[in-house]
């Protein structure tokens, strides 16, 4: 069983996910059930070798997990989820 490095920073209201020193995050803020991303980011230097995905993937399993759903009003946090149709259960 692998745990997941995504990390929920509730008082930053983001997920967090830690690589090499570089940290990748998605703001949001929750209203009762449902879980709104309005920003995801990765810098600059990390860009281009999965990280943001690997943290969305994160994201997920930490939705699922809190039986939460998610809007994902952030362009890359939205296709993301897009291309995942698996996942479309946790959409609100």
């Amino acid at each position: 069983m692998t745990t997941n490095p995504v990390i929920d920073d509730i008082e930053r209201h983001r997920y967090e996910l830690t690589e090499q020193g570089v940290t990748s995050f998605a703001d949001y803020h929750r209203s009762g059930g449902v879980v709104v991303i309005p920003h995801v980011e990765t810098p600059p230097a990390a860009r281009g070798g999965g990280m943001a995905s690997r943290l969305m993937d994160g994201v997920a399993q930490h939705l699922r997990a809190e039986g939460l759903k998610v809007v994902p009003t952030c362009p890359y946090a939205a296709a993301w989820f897009r291309r995942r149709p698996e996942l479309a259960d946790l959409l609100a």
